[in-house]
């Protein structure tokens, strides 16, 4: 068996710990058990379902510290951020827990033909889930919340670089008392991906991830005819209309583009400003990004944590040195932090055109490229200048117009005067290349359900 997936310290570089991927037994074992474990989990009544998904949350919020070190040293989150992920988690599963019994109670319809009808929200199997390293926790509750509060069975597979984070909520999960086999964490490489989406019994797929590993997932479920929710990369457009106070829009900025030292697919990525403020906003985002302090990410006097693996900064360097090998002006970073670690600096870059590759690439790192706009045609036109439409802000004292702006914004999401996020009952997800379906809110626990209709005329 190899030994892909391992944990990695991104600030040294040490590979701590290594464990075997599983055999393919072992992984037609687990559909067995999750397939047999379902079919006693969609009879369980819905108020039994969420009792152990209640205290899975409980469990979360006990084991904070604990959980938080794991998300800093397998992927080199900041403490605080780790703690707040941990955090944000337990508000989903406990979301789902509360409200999970009303989002998917019979909806009364009414035929025009009279006589009545029912829709109903029923399970429809096992569900595989293939998830990334950025949110160890978060992207993993997003999926494993609702669907089990649905009555569906989740097989998982997390990223080949945070196992232990795999194994801790796996453990949650048993803890909480969610019955043996209905969440079932498996360490299982590209081709057993495959082979799971395959089988009969596995009913839907979902991937938070890359483009490339989106489609590999979705062409699997198309080609045997099943269900795929995928979330993938976004370049989110942060557009400037107006600001009475500048510094406290250029800190929102910041926070949106470094949060998770920019590694989210949600991230502030393209900072688009009208030409009045263009100058000043440069001055104030370069002056907050070279603040930045670089280190050890469980130091709270750290600021700037390292990117995931040293594979990722290499990749984000490229197409920062691709950008200024075409003329990008760099006004703060633009090269490595000069210590050992995944480290890159914060970066400012503008003068990106459409012949370089951070123009049209998604940057996932602490990079930012801010534009100069006219005004809110030229800006909206920039904005939707991408293959990607995760999500996007909008930033004007003139809500009205703030409003205006995001209804022309092509991307799933627009937050108005606040950088993209994520709330439990707020659905996530976008067009365009940053993929199709929704999670959480009441989207979200109805995308793998079967939407059944009992009609008596």
């Amino acid at each position: 068996m190899s030994a892909k997936f391992k944990t990695t310290n991104p600030a040294t570089g040490q590979v701590l710990e290594e464990f075997p991927t599983a055999s393919d037994e072992e992984i037609s074992a687990v559909i067995d058990a999750s397939d047999a474990a379902f079919q006693t989990w969609r009879t369980t009544d819905i108020r039994d379902r969420t009792e152990p998904i209640a205290r899975a949350a409980d469990l979360m919020d006990k084991h904070r510290p604990e959980l938080a070190d794991l998300l800093t040293l397998e992927m080199g989150k900041l403490r605080a951020e780790a703690e707040a992920e941990v955090e944000l988690a337990a508000r989903i599963l406990r979301y789902y827990a509360e409200e999970g019994p009303l989002l998917l109670s019979d909806e009364r319809l009414e035929p025009a033909s009279g006589g009545s009808a029912v829709m109903k929200y029923e399970p429809v199997g096992p569900i595989l889930g293939v998830m990334p390293w950025n949110f160890p926790y978060y992207q993993v509750v997003r999926l494993a919340a609702p669907n089990l509060v649905a009555g569906n069975t989740i097989i998982l597979k997390h990223a080949s670089n945070c196992p232990q984070s795999a194994l801790a909520f796996d453990q949650i999960m048993k803890d909480a008392g969610v019955p043996h086999d209905c969440y079932l964490n498996v360490f299982a490489d590209n081709d057993q991906i495959q082979m799971i989406i395959a089988d009969e019994r596995i009913r839907g797929a979902s991937l938070t991830g890359s483009e490339g590993a989106g489609a590999a997932v979705a062409s699997g479920a198309g080609r045997h005819l099943k269900k795929s929710i995928l979330e993938l990369g976004g370049s989110d457009p942060f557009v400037v209309l107006d600001s009475t106070d500048l510094d406290a829009t250029v800190t929102a900025a910041v926070k949106g583009r470094m949060t998770n030292s920019g590694q989210s697919c949600i991230a502030s990525k393209r900072l688009i400003v009208v030409e009045d403020l263009y100058e000043e906003f440069v001055n104030l985002l370069t002056a907050k990004m070279s603040e930045f302090v670089a280190g050890d990410p469980a130091d709270s006097n750290t600021t700037m944590a390292p990117l995931s693996s040293e594979t990722a900064a290499k990749a984000l360097m490229a197409q920062v040195e691709n950008a200024i090998d075409h003329g990008a002006r760099v006004h703060t970073g633009g090269g490595r932090v000069d210590r050992p670690g995944a480290f890159v600096e914060p970066t400012v870059l503008t003068g990106v055109t459409k012949t370089m590759r951070a123009y049209s690439e998604e940057l996932f790192g602490p990079v930012a490229v801010v534009y100069s706009v006219a005004d809110e045609d030229e800006a909206v036109a920039l904005a939707n200048d991408s293959s990607f439409g995760l999500g996007g802000t909008v930033v004007s004292d003139d809500i009205e117009k703030a409003q205006r702006v995001a209804d022309r914004i092509d991307t799933g999401m627009v937050w108005i005067n606040h950088a993209t996020w994520t709330e439990p009952d707020l659905p996530f997800g976008g067009t365009k290349r940053s993929g199709v379906g929704r999670e959480l809110g009441a989207e979200g626990i109805r995308e793998f359900v079967n939407r059944k209709l009992i009609r008596t005329p």
